[in-house]
């Protein structure tokens, strides 16, 4: 579904159904986008969608979310990610796939352990190569946090290879009330990524829920950044 001119796009968000993909729904519902929610099954999906209670937010089978999308957010388990990309692969030609999986591995989620591309967003960008524009983010905010009210208390570190693309991310990432930080290449998202792990590991230690980050000496939301 090509995205209209000067309207907002539809946001497709694979693994839509689990914490963190509902968390960033609910958010950008309420901003004023349209939403597919994806799922292994229809099912699944258009149940969430349903106990979401907007009538743009719907939901599908995570190809037919996939296609539906103008952004494709990919909120799945590290462990589905290489399968649901490829998966989808045909469906995000031409779009931005927003990588939001941090390569976590069970049982000690809180030690940072990076897979040998690098990050996942390597992975992702290897397998949708010359289809889609791969930016990753949303690595560092807890769903916890997303479905409270009002702005969060965290910033979302931006990576990407195409400005435009992450230009296009960090306004996703402010309409979600974080504030979107333009972090550079897309190689640079092996830093936020193992963030997420450090974060665990402080959520535990100090028995907080949602420990997140900070860019401080920014100017504020509207900041100037440069390619």
């Amino acid at each position: 579904m090509p995205e209209q001119s000067g309207a907002r796009p539809t946001i497709a968000i694979i693994g839509g159904t689990g914490d963190l993909g509902t968390g960033l729904a609910g958010r950008w519902a309420a901003a004023g986008y349209r939403i597919v929610l994806g799922s292994r099954t229809r099912e699944k999906a258009v149940a969430a969608a349903q106990d979401m209670g907007a009538a743009s937010v719907t939901g599908d089978d995570n190809l037919g979310a996939a296609q539906a999308g103008d952004i494709v957010v990919i909120a799945v388990p590290y462990s589905n990610h290489d399968a649901i990309l490829a998966e989808i692969r045909p469906a995000v030609a031409g779009k931005i796939v927003v990588d939001a999986v941090v390569p976590l591995v069970p049982p000690k989620v809180s030690t940072v352990q990076l897979p040998a591309e690098g990050s996942a967003a390597a992975i992702a960008q290897r397998i949708l190569a010359g289809t889609a524009r791969v930016v990753s983010a949303f690595h560092n905010v807890g769903a916890a946090k997303l479905r409270g009210e009002g702005p969060v208390d965290c910033d979302v570190l931006v990576c990407g290879d195409d400005k435009e693309a992450r230009d296009a991310v960090i306004a996703l990432a402010d309409a979600a009330g974080t504030r979107g930080v333009d972090a550079g290449v897309l190689a640079n998202s092996v830093a936020a990524e193992a963030l997420t792990s450090i974060l665990i590991g402080i959520n535990r230690r100090y028995k907080v829920n949602g420990a997140g980050i900070r860019i401080t000496g920014l100017p504020g939301r509207d900041m100037k950044h440069d390619g």
